[in-house]
């Protein structure tokens, strides 16, 4: 008879699995997809880096069906994910995508802990605040506070930037170490979005060297010609950069002569908030 106050023996040798996940949890294979969920979450992915698309539209750009894609698109109205403009014919992105972000987007105080701390910097500058975070090879933006300005930066939250040519996306490069920033350029394309984009990796890494030394980063004119951004990084109390807060804004009101004002109030803003995440505690 066994002891009940014996430890149990685990006759898997204590390797459980984490609740939730299968046996096959690190099994990324085909044979663990659901490819017509994987195409449904390629539409919305699509829909939502276009825009909007009409279903003919929509299909030429990912050499689908319009057949295969209506039916997913329907299957997706039904849950809210997507909607229909009837005058247009047009397909988006709908409420319950919107709904599901949000819960990401609570899922850390990050947002919420920025957002007085943006607003301050918006009337600060007169220039639109934003907060973002690294995706992949990309800058997510997931806050903005705009000016009052009549014309103003816009980056709604879920728009996405290269890293190499946006404030916030150069600010978090110039935090990675050597080895991932090598990664980095491996897996991203330099395109050359205007003549003031740095495609050059050795005029990049000097661009970051540059960041790193001043605190900031500078978008001059790389993404969009006549808009400027300047960025600072977001630590955490690992003291990992995880996120960019910045300060976009026409070329016309931030001049050369301002950047170094405007950085100085970015910077403070950074400081705030990586302090409200724990930074330096």
């Amino acid at each position: 008879m066994a002891d009940p106050d014996s430890p149990r023996i685990d006759t898997l040798n204590d390797e459980r699995r984490p609740r939730g996940r299968p046996r096959a949890f690190n099994d990324k294979t085909e044979q663990n997809t659901v490819k017509s969920l994987d195409r449904a979450l390629m539409v919305l992915e699509t829909l939502a880096h276009m825009q909007g698309a009409t279903l003919t539209t929509l299909a030429d750009e990912m050499k689908q069906s319009p057949a295969t894609l209506y039916r997913i698109l329907v299957t997706l109205e039904a849950r809210s994910m997507v909607e229909t403009d009837p005058v247009t014919q047009s397909w988006h992105i709908g409420p319950g995508a919107f709904l599901i972000g949000s819960v990401f987007l609570r899922r850390t105080s990050l947002v919420e802990r920025s957002r007085p701390i943006m607003r301050d910097l918006m009337a600060i500058t007169g220039e639109t605040a934003n907060l973002g975070i690294e995706r992949g090879t990309h800058a997510l933006f997931i806050s903005q506070v705009e000016t009052h300005q009549a014309i103003r930066a816009f980056f709604p939250p879920g728009a996405m930037s290269p890293l190499f040519a946006s404030g916030v996306g150069k600010a978090l490069l110039a935090r990675q170490s050597e080895a991932d920033f090598a990664r980095y350029l491996r897996e991203a394309t330099l395109e050359a979005f205007t003549p003031k984009t740095l495609t050059d990796p050795e005029a990049l890494r000097a661009d970051l060297a540059l960041t790193r030394q001043r605190g900031f980063s500078y978008d001059n004119e790389e993404r969009n010609m006549g808009m400027r951004c300047i960025a600072a990084p977001v630590f955490n109390a690992h003291g990992e950069a995880v996120a960019g807060i910045s300060v976009s804004g026409p070329s016309g009101r931030i001049g050369e002569t301002d950047v170094d004002r405007i950085a100085e109030a970015v910077k403070a803003a950074a400081a705030k908030l990586s302090a409200a995440l724990g930074a330096g505690k």
